[in-house]
């Protein structure tokens, strides 16, 4: 995807980039770049395939939220998507960033600082840890290429708001895990509200399930990482 192509896919789903925004992607990309030579953050790191596999595949799956003013929380972000592109065109999107790693929390300190993005917290700690102390603390939880549906939706859930959103960015088998996680999902309190497939320049499909908090999730969940993972929901 060439920059006219990603600001013309923008723009069809009225997603207006600013020449400052254009700016701060360009840098993103180049920060990127750079830091991928130290640390495994990423395997797109071409200029065209970052614009189409990072920013655009980013931004999708939000056209049509009312973003402006909401605390998103991103689970597992590894390199900052998709809630560094989201902030770039959502200056007043609060953002959360939970991430394991910490050698990534590093990288996406210093994106912000030479972006010079407010208002985004990067925390060096686990999802289930987190919603100990943050149940239901979030308008919008998001997680991309983290985990499977069943596992994700269990280190997700907890944290979004009653009315609030959860929405789980997956490959080409995303139907095929919307269909195994209906269980899990019901019982952690959601019900999927719209399932949406896209399909990138190369051919790749991607799958983006947004899913509703329609009640509270039972104050058991989330159980420690190691049963989720063994015991699925």
């Amino acid at each position: 995807m060439k920059w006219e192509e990603f600001v013309e896919a923008c723009r069809q789903k009225e997603i207006e980039c600013s020449p400052k925004q254009q700016e701060q992607f360009v840098r993103y990309a180049q920060l990127l770049q750079e830091w991928n030579e130290k640390m495994n953050l990423t395997a797109i790191t071409e200029w065209e395939e970052v614009l189409e596999k990072h920013f655009y595949d980013s931004l999708v799956p939000f056209a049509g939220i009312m973003l402006d003013g909401a605390h998103l929380c991103d689970v597992g972000a590894g390199a900052g998507f998709p809630s560094l592109p989201l902030k770039i065109m959502n200056p007043q999107l609060k953002i959360t960033i939970l991430e394991p790693l910490n050698k990534r929390v590093v990288f996406l300190k210093e994106v912000c600082q030479q972006l010079q993005l407010n208002q985004v917290e990067c925390l060096n700690v686990r999802a289930e840890d987190y919603a100990r102390e943050h149940r239901e603390a979030f308008d919008l939880v998001t997680a991309r290429a983290v985990a499977n549906l069943r596992v994700l939706s269990e280190l997700c859930l907890p944290l979004v708001k009653k009315n609030g959103k959860f929405i789980a960015m997956k490959g080409a088998a995303g139907f095929e895990e919307q269909v195994q996680a209906e269980k899990a999902t019901k019982i952690l309190g959601a019900e999927l509200e719209k399932a949406e497939e896209v399909h990138l320049q190369d051919g790749s499909t991607r799958v983006n399930l947004t899913y509703r908090k329609v009640k509270a999730t039972p104050s058991q969940y989330p159980r420690a990482y190691a049963k989720i993972k063994k015991n699925p929901l």
